[in-house]
């Protein structure tokens, strides 16, 4: 098989240092940049450019704050670049934007779960990944191809499915999270 994402640029920033002594076991980039480059590869992305930032809780609230209108800390957001495939010239990369994934909320969030930090990390770096290109999880049906797709894209690295774990250990939640009804 092809690398699809060989003219990927993926750049990592690290914004808070809690991120410096994460046990995520290899490097803590070259795991993100796993993820991301997965995520790419399964929707045929393979000409763009796209950075994460690993921030902490107080600028990942900050940012929740001023673009969404909830101040309150959050997981991963993502910031399309939006379509830009006109005013892109041909060959040139693709912008994608900007995936920004807080350490304190991804931390607590995988301790909760019962799941590894660099599992945890992964599902939210391809999350993150899809919502820049155009996935989301608004009404119930894009919620569960979104769903699907992150199962699939995770276990080409490697990390289980976040979604069954979730049920184990939460109870009747359904792929985006919420209360299934009977």
């Amino acid at each position: 098989m092809s690398d699809l994402t060989s003219d990927v640029e993926i750049d990592v920033a690290i914004n808070a240092g809690d991120w410096a002594g994460a046990d995520v076991g290899a490097d803590i980039c070259a795991h993100v940049i796993c993820a991301a480059r997965a995520a790419l590869k399964a929707c045929d992305i393979i000409n763009g450019e796209l950075s994460i930032v690993l921030a902490d809780d107080a600028f990942i609230q900050t940012l929740s704050r001023d673009y969404r209108s909830l101040d309150a800390p959050t997981n991963v957001l993502a910031f399309e670049n939006g379509d830009d495939s006109e005013q892109t010239p041909e060959g040139a990369p693709r912008l994608l934007g900007d995936v920004v994934v807080a350490f304190e909320t991804t931390a607590r969030e995988a301790t909760e779960g019962g799941l590894s930090f660099g599992d945890h990390l992964s599902h939210l770096v391809v999350h993150g990944v899809l919502h820049l290109l155009g996935y989301d999880h608004i009404d119930d049906d894009d919620a569960q191809i979104m769903a699907h797709l992150e199962v699939v894209v995770l276990s080409e690295i490697g990390v289980s499915d976040p979604y069954v774990r979730r049920e184990i250990d939460q109870g009747d939640l359904g792929p985006d999270g919420k209360e299934e009804d009977d």
